[in-house]
């Protein structure tokens, strides 16, 4: 006699990077599931959220949460789903500290109240908030009181070149005993703009557009995307070009903020000899592209740029060139007691407040966080080309510069090892893609390690093919958390250099 099998029913479905997958085989859960999963999954160290948000149907709401595994490179997709009709629900907040920006993002954005979260402030300030009374001059800005105690306010409007944002302190005499961040003065409508732009092309320039110091990164994430749910392949050669393309925005961004940590310790050597090897980084990007940051260099299915021989050989010449240069002036650096006494133990970040922030990318590596998609999620040519990450311990601003000289190195031996491998490749280089059909009623989770960490674009799209929602999330949402509480009990002298010690975009978060 045959037993009847209870088949149990599918709780997630996983995926892997830039891989499309079909909406309807997103499993939907009630939300008391939904939480216990998330929850539990999130109570392993190898695993983070890489988005949690909010796809608004005309009908209901419908919930995504996208996880990664990192032990084996997969990426867990859970759901769930409520009418609009909806006000509350319990938050995962409580339980996992990481999960705090996206509820309060989804909080802000629709309205719905997240029961137990420690405190559902704004995040981005964006026109159709659900809560128009919510505006910057009524921020709740945590406060201590206390007859010894101060604050200090910096910015939003500030002295140097960088965007708007404001740093609440409060302070007992000198020491830090709290630091609010607050962002959101340029919200630009972003993911919207995704949505409503008519043309493939206007999409790619987009991506190039979010932050310029990501331009390279963004770019690819929004080409293999693109490339995923329209079903195109890209050649081995291709991909190991854009890997060498996104290898030299790395180098020339940690280049140019050794020169600028330089300039907070008062080392004027470190800053000009820097700031001088940074410009011939991203001449050399123009060389190729004719734009100093990349732009134009990565489309979808192909690229108006291949490398010629001429290019390979003026990157092959710098990166030996600058590069033995930049360790040169790197070694001397972090070996100056005058220096070090500005950034050994200075701003220090642990591995398990790392964990509990959900941090990622350098910020994270610093604190011996394995957390690099190109090792845990690799994507383009790094599928072919394992590599392992660069770990340092001490969580401090001597580490997050010491990791920015260790990277840089393995950078240039990346490239010099990729240039040798396309030298010896025949491969007919396909020009870009703009009149592409997406894969209808699909989703795609598309990241790259961008020389911050962590970058991610999400697509899905409906019946029709077209685009209903695109969301996009810059390593620096994660990691704003990881300032605030690096600057607790230090100086505030020393903020300076613990900001750029991070050095996170202010736009790539206020989106």
């Amino acid at each position: 006699m045959l037993k009847c099998l209870k088949m149990s029913v599918p709780e997630y479905i996983e995926t892997r990077n830039a891989q499309a997958v079909y909406v309807a085989d997103i499993p939907i859960l009630p939300y008391d599931r939904f939480f216990d999963n998330v929850t539990d999954d999130l109570n392993d160290e190898n695993h983070h959220c890489i988005n949690y948000f909010v796809v608004d149907f005309d009908d209901r709401y419908w919930f995504v949460c996208c996880l990664a595994f990192d032990e084996n490179q997969s990426i867990r997709i859970y759901s769930h789903e409520a009418p609009k009709s909806l006000k509350a629900l319990r938050s995962i907040s409580a339980e996992c500290t990481q999960m705090h920006i996206f509820e309060r993002e989804i909080h802000e954005n629709f309205g719905i109240h997240f029961e137990g979260h420690p405190w559902l402030k704004p995040v981005r300030w964006p026109h159709n908030r659900a809560n128009a009374s919510q505006i910057m001059d009524n921020y709740p800005f945590y406060t201590i009181t206390g007859d010894e105690l101060h604050e200090v306010g910096v910015g939003p409007i500030h002295a140097g070149v960088i965007e708007p944002g404001h740093f609440r302190f409060i302070c007992n005499g000198e020491k830090v005993m709290h630091l609010e961040i607050h962002l959101g003065y340029q919200h630009r409508g972003v993911e919207q703009l995704y949505l409503s732009s008519k043309t493939a092309l206007q999409r790619a320039l987009l991506s190039e557009s979010i932050a310029g110091d990501s331009a390279v990164a963004s770019a690819m994430v929004h080409a293999q995307l693109i490339e995923a749910l329209a079903g195109i392949e890209v050649p081995d050669a291709l991909q190991l070009e854009r890997c060498i393309g996104l290898e030299l925005e790395r180098i020339a961004v940690h280049v140019g903020d050794t020169a600028a940590l330089s300039a907070d310790v008062a080392y004027q050597l470190g800053q000009v000899v820097n700031e001088a090897l940074r410009t011939t980084f991203i001449n050399t990007t123009q060389f190729w592209c004719g734009n100093r940051f990349g732009k134009g260099l990565i489309k979808p299915g192909g690229t108006r740029y291949p490398l010629t021989d001429t290019v390979m050989d003026e990157i092959e010449h710098i990166i030996y060139d600058s590069g033995n240069r930049y360790f040169d002036i790197a070694e001397r650096i972090y070996s100056l007691p005058t220096v070090l006494s500005r950034f050994d133990g200075i701003g220090t970040v642990s591995r398990s407040q790392m964990i509990k922030i959900g941090a990622v990318g350098m910020a994270a590596r610093t604190a011996c966080l394995k957390r690099d998609i190109r090792s845990t999620h690799p994507f383009q040519y790094f599928k072919k080309y394992p590599y392992q990450p660069v770990l340092l311990d001490t969580g401090d601003v001597l580490a997050r510069g010491l990791l920015r000289y260790k990277e840089a190195k393995e950078s240039v031996r990346i490239i010099g090892e990729l240039l040798a491998t396309r030298k010896s490749m025949t491969a007919e280089i396909p020009q870009p893609v703009f009149d592409y059909k997406l894969r209808a009623s699909s989703m795609v989770v598309s990241l790259a390690e961008a020389w911050r960490g962590e970058l991610c674009h999400i697509a899905i799209t409906d019946h029709n093919s077209d685009l209903i929602h695109y969301k996009v999330k810059d390593p620096s949402l994660h990691n704003w958390m990881a300032l605030a509480l690096a600057v607790r009990n230090q100086e505030i002298s020393d903020f300076p250099v613990c900001n750029k010690s991070f050095n996170l975009s202010y736009c790539g978060y206020d989106l």
